[in-house]
């Protein structure tokens, strides 16, 4: 039940609102001034106070302050007007005008409680960005974070797809979990697909699903990871490495609605968001032809940018305290704190892996520490650092062999045989392809 708080010096006005408000279910409270109403209840515990301009003592507009953000109903006489006015701009919800009409008043006190109800709600929401998120790692009081969390809170309810950049380790599938938790999809499924991390052979099954003897070895019928988050979200990291061919039916499920297994001449229906990310340019590829412009404009329709470790302040602390705090917890260790030099090689350090390097590199010191206390050793990082580590001799020649090898093989092989010929995972390959600037040939 909403209650109310009247202030009103003339007891007839009085009585007859409290009565009027009562019979329409209202749990009223009612004053002759603002310092009766300050000495005798707690205005946090009201939902709204309709207030007399003018009172014995102090004007009733000295409450609008004292309430907030309790909404404030002024009322005043038809000579006054201005006076409601000007308590508008003081912040006041509304204002009626004495005499009124009964219907009118209830009709404006609904709106007021309404807007209120709304307004709460908002507000809970980007607590909950600020507070709830973080305990998945997505902790941020700098400038870029609070951006973050408002685009978030902007995008989630809406069904737009949404791109999110950002270098490697920055949090792109926490964001985009954050985005699904919050959307009036958040009890469907949640699917996350590694585009890069899914043989090219076998990407188009794995999306789109097969029907029994679609090629050899399909002994069943299987369902796609589309289609498994039909009425869900879907989650596409590393975009930038899905195949053109397989761009080109992708499309058709964000135009249309629409997929086909493989193998099979049924279309089937599907309700599916799509959140993708990259920390690749995408608009570079498109112009080069490595990315379907059309494909890129329909996932564009939101960006959102998270911004490198590095470049996010004392968030480093924030998150670094938080992260042992986590760590300590999962591996039942008594709570342990940074040393002074720790906490200087930690702001000293690039960062390269951004938050999920951090992650590691807390895990690994609590792991080795022998007490208490985080050291610079046991985090295992120099004191300062160059934008990235100095590489050796070895690692070099490493590299040159890796380039000369995958420019040499990568036309006639899959992605597949060449990680295997050079004894690395499919995601070591890739990865090394994004820090040396070998980017995959792709089948048009």
């Amino acid at each position: 039940m909403n209650r109310i708080l009247i202030v009103e010096d003339e007891q007839v006005i009085r009585d007859a609102l409290s009565k009027l408000l009562k019979r329409n279910g209202y749990d009223v409270s009612a004053v002759d001034s603002v310092e009766s109403a300050l000495k005798a209840h707690e205005l946090a515990d009201f939902h709204l106070l309709i207030v007399d301009i003018r009172l014995p003592g102090k004007p009733g507009t000295e409450l609008i302050s004292l309430a907030s953000p309790v909404p404030v109903l002024i009322m005043t006489s038809y000579a006054s007007v201005s006076s409601a006015v000007e308590a508008m701009k003081q912040g006041a919800a509304d204002y009626i005008a004495k005499p009124f009409d009964h219907e009118e008043l209830l009709v404006v006190i609904t709106q007021i409680l309404k807007q209120h109800r709304q307004e709460r709600a908002r507000q809970a929401l980007e607590q909950d960005v600020a507070e709830t998120w973080p305990t998945d790692g997505m902790i941020g009081e700098s400038p870029a974070m609070q951006a973050v969390f408002q685009d978030i809170h902007k995008v989630a309810p809406t069904t737009a797809s949404v791109l999110i950049l950002g270098e490697s380790g920055t949090g792109k599938e926490l964001v985009a979990r954050a985005i699904h938790s919050h959307s009036p999809r958040r009890d469907a499924p949640f699917v996350t697909v590694n585009c890069a991390a899914i043989p090219e052979n076998l990407v188009e099954s794995e999306l789109f699903g097969h029907v029994k003897g679609a090629y050899t070895g399909a002994e069943q019928a299987r369902m796609g990871l589309i289609q498994s988050a039909d009425g869900g979200t879907l989650f596409l990291d590393e975009i930038a490495e899905l195949p053109l061919s397989i761009q080109a039916r992708l499309l058709r499920v964000l135009q249309d609605g629409e997929l086909r297994r493989v193998g099979s001449e049924k279309t089937l229906r599907v309700d599916v968001r799509i959140l993708a990310a990259t920390n690749r340019d995408l608009q570079q590829m498109v112009n080069e032809g490595d990315f379907r412009s059309d494909l890129f404009f329909r996932l564009h329709v939101v960006e959102l940018r998270l911004p490198p470790l590095r470049e996010r302040g004392d968030d480093l602390l924030l998150l670094a305290n938080h992260l042992l705090r986590k760590t300590c917890g999962r591996l039942n260790r008594p709570c342990m704190q940074f040393t002074p030099e720790a906490i200087e090689s930690l702001r000293a350090y690039h960062w390269p892996g951004n938050v999920r390097e951090l992650e590691n590199a807390i895990e690994r010191a609590a792991i080795l520490s022998d007490n208490e206390q985080v050291t610079a050793a046991s985090l295992g990082i120099p004191s300062s650092s160059p934008a990235l580590p100095p590489e050796t001799d070895d690692s070099l020649s490493l590299e040159d062999y890796f380039r000369k090898f995958v420019l040499e093989h990568q036309n006639s092989m899959t992605e597949t045989e060449l990680a295997r010929q050079l004894g690395i995972s499919r995601k070591t390959l890739w990865q090394k392809r994004q820090r040396l600037g070998i980017p995959r040939q792709k089948s048009r």
